[in-house]
């Protein structure tokens, strides 16, 4: 029996090395010439990319025992009792589109602009279960999408916040690439797109504060407090950013994954005020606090930017942490009305238009 024992712990264990080595999902390996590019970049230091200030999320072993727990044993209302309905997006609207920006979000931190007649997508993750495998993670809350990858028209840009799996998907990437003519993103994470087959000549990689032109409009890669990795030993070796787009009359501001900080205010004296402010408010824990807002910080981060609207993002549509799913917009609905700040909460798959986006707002959780 110890025999028959060894063998299939053998044999388990065989089978996590291949998928760690062999898995596709995991995408590439900065090289030293990478390496030695990166160097010249003011948040690199020893080898890895580094917060302001040098802030890191490092848990204790017993704090990761508590984050462990409670991914086990979640609460009941973590996730949403039933699907969540979202508004179909008509695949030829989208085509023929060509007036005022708009946006789409698709869940999470996923959306679609369309502005200045460019389609630009921001982390688009399409797929079904935000990890390396779905037996790693908890499946979306919706069961369809807005509109199916494959109806989506020719995309001008796409834009990438860091390499995390709810931001930075493989399956989507797969289905993207042969319509997109160009992917920005933060310093390394280029290697993972390499990896996956897109072309080197269409990946941009931008540091901190460093912008580029589109025709009429400008990207601006801006600090965010996070990290990045994907596997067990590529921690911080890309960078993670926010992003800022651009046009001769617009300004909208996208958060990626961030904790709050100073950079908020910098980038809102630098750049502001924006028209829109697209902010995380989601999976937050007291067991990470430097790297993802709480919903009350998301609220005071829009003061900050000097955004005229904001709104919640990274939640309604996977389960990464502890609270319920909806605690953070409604956490943040309740900060923004105390603190004056303007805070829409569109369906997925609604089209949002900055010119009346003051119109936009229900409660469609509750529903």
């Amino acid at each position: 029996m110890l025999i028959w024992v060894s063998i299939v712990l053998a044999l388990i264990a065989l089978s996590v090395l291949l998928f760690l080595n062999l898995s596709p999902q995991f995408g590439g390996k900065i090289t030293k010439e990478r390496e030695a590019q990166y160097s010249k970049s003011k948040n690199y230091k020893d080898g890895k990319f580094i917060n302001i200030g040098n802030v890191t999320m490092e848990m204790s072993r017993g704090d990761a025992w508590k984050a462990t727990k409670g991914m086990l044993n979640p609460k009941s209302d973590s996730k949403p009792s039933r699907n969540i309905e979202v508004n179909p997006v008509d695949s030829l609207n989208l085509v023929n589109y060509g007036e005022q920006t708009r946006l789409i979000w698709f869940g999470h931190s996923s959306f679609l602009v369309q502005m200045n007649e460019k389609n630009i997508l921001i982390d688009p993750m399409f797929g079904d279960v935000p990890a390396p495998h779905p037996w790693l993670g908890v499946k979306r809350f919706s069961n369809k999408l807005p509109i199916a990858v494959e109806k989506l028209p020719q995309i001008n840009a796409v834009l990438i916040s860091h390499d995390h799996y709810d931001h930075l998907d493989y399956g989507s990437i797969q289905k993207l690439k042969n319509k997109v003519k160009l992917f920005y993103v933060p310093l390394g994470v280029g290697v993972h797109l390499e990896a996956w087959g897109v072309e080197k000549e269409k990946i941009i990689e931008l540091d901190w504060w460093e912008e580029t032109s589109l025709g009429d409009l400008k990207f601006i890669a801006t600090p965010a407090q996070h990290f990045s990795g994907r596997g067990f030993s590529d921690r911080a070796k890309t960078l993670w950013c926010s992003w800022i787009l651009k046009s001769s009359s617009e300004r909208i501001f996208f958060s990626g994954d961030s904790g709050y900080a100073n950079h908020f205010k910098e980038i809102g004296s630098k750049y502001g005020p924006f028209d829109f402010a697209l902010l995380e408010c989601g999976q937050y824990n007291k067991l990470w606090p430097v790297v993802h807002m709480f919903p009350e910080e998301a609220a005071q981060a829009g003061i900050d930017l000097s955004a005229k609207t904001i709104m919640p993002i990274h939640w309604g549509a996977f389960k990464l942490a502890h609270h319920s799913w909806t605690d953070p917009v409604e956490r943040v609905s309740i900060k923004a009305k105390e603190l004056g700040v303007h805070l829409i909460t569109p369906v997925i798959g609604e089209s949002i238009e900055l010119n009346t986006i003051e119109q936009i707002g229900s409660e469609w959780w509750k529903q």
